[in-house]
């Protein structure tokens, strides 16, 4: 029989293929187009430094202006090996040469619209042959520049891929076998579903180009508007890519991308083989998103949220007290977090001592023992609740109130004399030193 007792007990999953594999950030590059917010130079270095600490394998950037130019600069400057800087260019030679004037970039990421939708009514060609004419002459001209390339299959979800797609691919291949193939999820129609075809179905999308072209790389770029984008993403390592490009936070245009500290937690936590990548930035790298760049990250959002950590009902912290496996999938350590015992109208007993003994304890900087059943616990409780029951708070009560009922109760009232039993303060009793 086994028994699921702490987090070590747990088995960790295993890659299908066993295959190594990677992230790709563009926090800075495709994050940077989401609405309402702008990335300086000293934003994007430091958003470099936080992928170095993570251990991110690449990271991709924009290099049309002179801002952008900088922070590449800037970034190369530090010397890491990691992550890679990599750019980023429409399928054009005028876009290619830009990569190429940038000391030290030595891949590029090539944008090749595929679905017919983008090849008429965006790019304003004539027709299939002429976009691939386009895409493959990019390519080539950037391989024959020394450049490593990635093909970025945009809107791939939307398009023929079987009669235009996997073919295009082909030739791709013929070009540069060591091409990156991006499975584009443009509009996050993608989805993580074994049995579905193309041109929504990752796992087959996948497999065909692994199994059946086979593409030596293959990395998922899924939008998160229908909030598929972690799943899919999972997904596309499960079936066989060895690739994901990912942003922090998931910011980026309309509902964004997949989250990079999801994916980071999962294969973490949750795969065998992935010691590689140091989550504990990751807390601090929010900090920075919100504070610096303005990201509002609700309170409840999974890895990073205030809440992820915080235990109020009176069930979950006596629980979490007792064993944090209970109610906590993983130590908040992992990922650089604190817990965190809130009072408020569902609390019981076992967090409210808890909080007192902590808080009596810093003020009186020695180790104490509160017991369970001791009266102005119980005071304070009572005094806790009525606020609630006469609907004074919708809130929890703060550090500063809960200090003010230690100084009342616990501090203001003497502690009890060896010999005596604990007045019901509740009630109204009082101590015998209150009565002489």
């Amino acid at each position: 029989m086994k028994i699921y007792e702490s987090y070590d007990d747990l088995p960790k999953l295993k890659l299908p293929y066993g295959n190594d594999i990677f992230i790709s950030d563009s926090t800075i590059r495709d994050g940077s187009q989401m609405p309402g917010i702008v990335l300086t130079r000293e934003h994007k270095v430091q958003i470099y430094e936080f992928l170095h600490e993570i251990g991110i394998e690449k990271l991709e950037a924009f290099v049309f202006n002179q801002r952008d130019k900088d922070a590449v600069k800037l970034m190369f400057d530090r010397g890491y090996e990691c992550p890679e800087i990599t750019g980023w260019a429409r399928a054009s030679r005028g876009d290619i040469d830009k990569i190429l004037e940038v000391d030290g970039l030595e891949e590029t990421g090539i944008l090749m619209s595929v679905s017919d939708s983008h090849i008429f009514s965006k790019m304003r060609l004539s027709g299939r042959e002429e976009a691939e004419e386009k895409y493959l002459d990019a390519l080539q001209y950037a391989v024959d520049h020394g450049l490593r390339t990635r093909a970025h299959l945009e809107d791939m979800t939307r398009a023929d891929n079987y009669h235009f797609v996997f073919p295009l691919v082909e030739k791709i291949m013929e070009i540069d076998p060591d091409c990156t193939i991006r499975v584009c999820d443009t509009v996050g129609y993608g989805m993580p579903f074994m049995g579905i075809d193309e041109p929504y179905g990752i796992p087959k999308l996948v497999e065909h180009l692994k199994k059946v072209i086979g593409v030596k790389n293959i990395e998922t770029h899924i939008h998160d508007d229908y909030g598929m984008g972690s799943a899919s993403t999972i997904t596309g390592y499960w079936h066989g890519a060895n690739w994901s490009s990912v942003t922090f936070l998931g910011i980026g245009e309309r509902a964004g991308n997949t989250e990079m500290e999801k994916i980071l937690l999962f294969l973490k936590d949750r795969v065998e083989g992935f010691e590689k990548y140091n989550l504990e930035p990751i807390t601090r790298f929010s900090q920075f998103m919100e504070k610096e760049i303005g990201i509002r990250i609700p309170r409840n959002k999974a890895v990073v949220g205030k809440n992820i950590f915080a235990h109020e009902s009176g069930i979950h912290a006596a629980g979490v007290l007792k064993n944090p496996f209970n109610y906590e999938p993983y130590p908040p350590e992992l990922v650089g977090g604190k817990r965190l015992l809130l009072i408020g109208d569902s609390s019981g007993m076992e967090v409210i001592r808890h909080k007192i003994q902590e808080t009596f304890d810093e003020m009186l900087e020695v180790e104490t023992i509160i017991e369970k059943n001791d009266p102005r616990l119980k005071a304070i409780q009572q005094d806790i609740q009525r606020l609630y029951d006469n609907e004074e708070r919708v809130s929890c009560i703060s550090d500063e109130e809960l200090m003010a009922y230690v100084e009342k109760y616990f501090i203001h009232q003497p502690i009890c004399k060896a010999g005596y039993s604990s007045p019901d303060l509740s009630k109204g009793e009082k101590s015998p030193e209150q009565e002489e």
